[in-house]
Protein backbone atom coordinates (compact mmCIF):
# COMPACT_ATOMS: atom_id res chain seq x y z
CA UNK A 1 0.00 0.00 0.00
CA UNK A 2 0.83 3.84 -0.76
CA UNK A 3 0.00 6.38 1.13
CA UNK A 4 -1.96 7.80 -2.26
CA UNK A 5 -4.54 4.23 -0.73
CA UNK A 6 -4.72 5.74 2.11
CA UNK A 7 -5.24 9.28 1.42
CA UNK A 8 -8.21 8.03 -1.34
CA UNK A 9 -9.46 5.83 1.69
CA UNK A 10 -9.59 8.68 4.12
CA UNK A 11 -11.17 10.76 1.32
CA UNK A 12 -13.77 7.90 0.23
CA UNK A 13 -14.84 7.21 4.38
CA UNK A 14 -14.82 11.04 5.15
CA UNK A 15 -17.92 13.05 5.37
CA UNK A 16 -15.72 16.18 5.40
CA UNK A 17 -16.71 19.35 7.83
CA UNK A 18 -20.65 19.28 6.59
CA UNK A 19 -22.00 16.13 7.28
CA UNK A 20 -23.46 15.84 3.85
CA UNK A 21 -21.45 12.42 2.79
CA UNK A 22 -19.15 14.00 0.21
CA UNK A 23 -15.94 12.80 1.39
CA UNK A 24 -14.23 16.51 0.85
CA UNK A 25 -11.68 17.61 2.94
CA UNK A 26 -9.33 20.81 3.30
CA UNK A 27 -5.80 19.34 3.93
CA UNK A 28 -5.95 20.52 7.49
CA UNK A 29 -9.50 18.11 7.95
CA UNK A 30 -7.74 15.51 6.09
CA UNK A 31 -4.52 15.15 8.47
CA UNK A 32 -6.74 15.46 11.97
CA UNK A 33 -8.89 12.64 10.23
CA UNK A 34 -5.61 10.69 9.94
CA UNK A 35 -4.45 11.17 13.57
CA UNK A 36 -7.55 10.16 14.93
CA UNK A 37 -8.69 7.21 12.42
CA UNK A 38 -5.85 6.04 9.91
CA UNK A 39 -2.99 6.52 11.91
CA UNK A 40 -3.78 3.32 13.56
CA UNK A 41 -2.86 1.37 10.67
CA UNK A 42 -0.87 4.08 8.36
CA UNK A 43 1.41 6.97 9.75
CA UNK A 44 1.88 10.13 8.17
CA UNK A 45 2.96 13.59 8.94
CA UNK A 46 1.16 16.57 7.72
CA UNK A 47 3.47 17.74 5.48
CA UNK A 48 3.48 14.45 3.60
CA UNK A 49 -0.44 14.67 3.59
CA UNK A 50 -0.38 17.85 1.76
CA UNK A 51 2.47 16.80 -0.74
CA UNK A 52 0.48 13.39 -1.75
CA UNK A 53 -3.04 15.71 -2.65
CA UNK A 54 -0.76 17.54 -4.75
CA UNK A 55 0.50 14.14 -6.51
CA UNK A 56 -3.59 12.76 -6.60
CA UNK A 57 -4.54 16.32 -7.74
CA UNK A 58 -1.59 16.63 -10.58
CA UNK A 59 -2.37 12.87 -11.48
CA UNK A 60 -6.33 13.79 -11.45
CA UNK A 61 -7.61 11.22 -8.88
CA UNK A 62 -8.67 13.58 -6.51
CA UNK A 63 -10.28 17.33 -7.46
CA UNK A 64 -9.15 20.37 -5.19
CA UNK A 65 -11.15 23.63 -5.10
CA UNK A 66 -10.80 27.17 -3.61
CA UNK A 67 -12.96 27.94 -1.13
CA UNK A 68 -12.55 31.92 -0.42
CA UNK A 69 -13.46 32.64 3.55
CA UNK A 70 -13.87 35.75 4.80
CA UNK A 71 -12.85 35.59 8.82
CA UNK A 72 -10.01 32.94 7.95
CA UNK A 73 -7.13 32.50 5.39
CA UNK A 74 -9.04 31.12 2.00
CA UNK A 75 -8.39 27.18 2.00
CA UNK A 76 -8.84 24.21 -0.71
CA UNK A 77 -10.95 21.57 -0.42
CA UNK A 78 -10.17 17.67 -2.00
CA UNK A 79 -12.24 15.05 -3.20
CA UNK A 80 -11.78 12.16 -4.75
CA UNK A 81 -12.78 12.31 -8.74
CA UNK A 82 -14.11 8.76 -10.71
CA UNK A 83 -10.33 8.27 -11.57
CA UNK A 84 -9.35 8.15 -8.26
CA UNK A 85 -12.28 6.05 -6.72
CA UNK A 86 -10.72 3.35 -9.86
CA UNK A 87 -7.89 3.66 -8.55
CA UNK A 88 -9.08 2.48 -5.28
CA UNK A 89 -11.53 -0.25 -6.74
CA UNK A 90 -7.86 -1.62 -8.29
CA UNK A 91 -5.79 -1.28 -4.88
CA UNK A 92 -9.50 -3.20 -2.78
CA UNK A 93 -9.37 -5.74 -5.53
CA UNK A 94 -5.41 -6.56 -5.19
CA UNK A 95 -4.40 -9.39 -2.94
CA UNK A 96 -2.95 -7.46 0.23
CA UNK A 97 0.40 -8.13 0.99
CA UNK A 98 1.29 -9.61 4.58
CA UNK A 99 1.69 -7.22 7.04
CA UNK A 100 5.04 -7.50 9.53
CA UNK A 101 5.95 -5.73 12.48
CA UNK A 102 9.27 -3.64 12.82
CA UNK A 103 9.41 -2.29 16.54
CA UNK A 104 12.29 -1.04 18.06
CA UNK A 105 11.33 -2.08 21.43
CA UNK A 106 10.93 -5.69 20.30
CA UNK A 107 14.60 -5.81 19.04
CA UNK A 108 15.13 -4.31 22.47
CA UNK A 109 13.51 -7.03 24.25
CA UNK A 110 14.99 -9.77 21.75
CA UNK A 111 18.52 -9.10 23.57
CA UNK A 112 17.19 -8.98 26.85
CA UNK A 113 19.32 -12.06 27.79
CA UNK A 114 22.74 -9.41 27.17
CA UNK A 115 21.86 -6.08 27.97
CA UNK A 116 21.02 -4.03 31.27
CA UNK A 117 16.89 -4.76 31.09
CA UNK A 118 16.14 -1.83 33.42
CA UNK A 119 15.72 1.30 30.63
CA UNK A 120 13.99 -1.40 28.58
CA UNK A 121 11.54 -1.70 31.42
CA UNK A 122 11.18 1.61 31.82
CA UNK A 123 10.43 1.96 27.93
CA UNK A 124 7.83 -0.98 28.23
CA UNK A 125 5.89 0.86 30.90
CA UNK A 126 5.87 3.63 28.75
CA UNK A 127 4.76 1.79 26.10
CA UNK A 128 1.93 0.59 28.20
CA UNK A 129 0.92 3.92 28.98
CA UNK A 130 0.58 5.70 25.31
CA UNK A 131 -0.90 2.28 24.66
CA UNK A 132 -3.46 3.22 27.58
CA UNK A 133 -3.90 6.69 26.58
CA UNK A 134 -4.70 5.74 22.99
CA UNK A 135 -7.41 2.93 24.00
CA UNK A 136 -9.37 6.17 25.76
CA UNK A 137 -8.90 8.22 22.44
CA UNK A 138 -10.47 4.92 20.67
CA UNK A 139 -13.20 4.47 22.85
CA UNK A 140 -14.15 7.93 22.75
CA UNK A 141 -14.08 8.31 19.08
CA UNK A 142 -16.28 4.84 18.78
CA UNK A 143 -18.67 5.85 21.10
CA UNK A 144 -18.80 9.28 19.24
CA UNK A 145 -19.25 7.54 15.70
CA UNK A 146 -21.92 4.89 17.60
CA UNK A 147 -24.31 7.60 18.55
CA UNK A 148 -27.42 6.39 20.12
CA UNK A 149 -26.62 2.91 18.64
CA UNK A 150 -24.73 0.12 21.27
CA UNK A 151 -22.21 -1.59 19.34
CA UNK A 152 -24.04 -4.51 17.69
CA UNK A 153 -26.38 -2.42 16.06
CA UNK A 154 -23.85 -0.41 14.87
CA UNK A 155 -22.04 -3.34 13.21
CA UNK A 156 -25.43 -4.09 12.01
CA UNK A 157 -26.49 -0.86 10.07
CA UNK A 158 -24.31 2.34 11.39
CA UNK A 159 -22.91 4.32 9.01
CA UNK A 160 -19.48 4.65 8.36
CA UNK A 161 -18.30 1.31 9.19
CA UNK A 162 -14.84 1.56 7.77
CA UNK A 163 -14.00 3.79 9.55
CA UNK A 164 -15.43 2.31 12.80
CA UNK A 165 -13.82 -1.38 11.78
CA UNK A 166 -10.59 0.03 11.62
CA UNK A 167 -10.70 1.87 14.93
CA UNK A 168 -11.89 -1.44 16.51
CA UNK A 169 -8.95 -2.63 15.19
CA UNK A 170 -6.59 0.02 16.26
CA UNK A 171 -8.00 -0.18 19.63
CA UNK A 172 -7.66 -4.16 20.19
CA UNK A 173 -3.86 -3.63 18.68
CA UNK A 174 -3.45 -1.18 21.53
CA UNK A 175 -5.26 -3.36 24.13
CA UNK A 176 -2.61 -5.86 23.23
CA UNK A 177 0.30 -3.69 23.18
CA UNK A 178 -0.55 -2.30 26.87
CA UNK A 179 -1.04 -5.90 28.10
CA UNK A 180 2.07 -7.37 26.14
CA UNK A 181 4.09 -4.15 27.49
CA UNK A 182 2.87 -4.63 30.99
CA UNK A 183 3.72 -8.71 31.24
CA UNK A 184 6.95 -8.56 29.50
CA UNK A 185 8.32 -5.41 32.03
CA UNK A 186 6.82 -7.68 34.71
CA UNK A 187 9.27 -10.94 33.72
CA UNK A 188 12.03 -8.42 33.22
CA UNK A 189 11.58 -6.82 36.43
CA UNK A 190 11.20 -10.54 38.38
CA UNK A 191 14.46 -11.80 37.04
CA UNK A 192 16.18 -8.62 37.99
CA UNK A 193 14.82 -9.56 41.33
CA UNK A 194 16.11 -12.88 41.32
CA UNK A 195 19.43 -12.43 39.61
CA UNK A 196 19.80 -9.66 42.42
CA UNK A 197 19.14 -12.41 45.01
Amino acid sequence: MALRHAVLAALLAGDGSDGDGSGEYSGYQLAKAFDIGVANFWHALPQQLYAELARLEKEGLVAGRHVVQETRPNKRMFRVTQAGLAEFEAFAAATPKASFIRDDLMVKVQAADSVDTAPVIEQLEERAALAEAKIELFGKVLRKMRGELDEEEFLRRGEPIGPYLTCLRGLALERENRDWGLRVAAVLRERRTDEAR
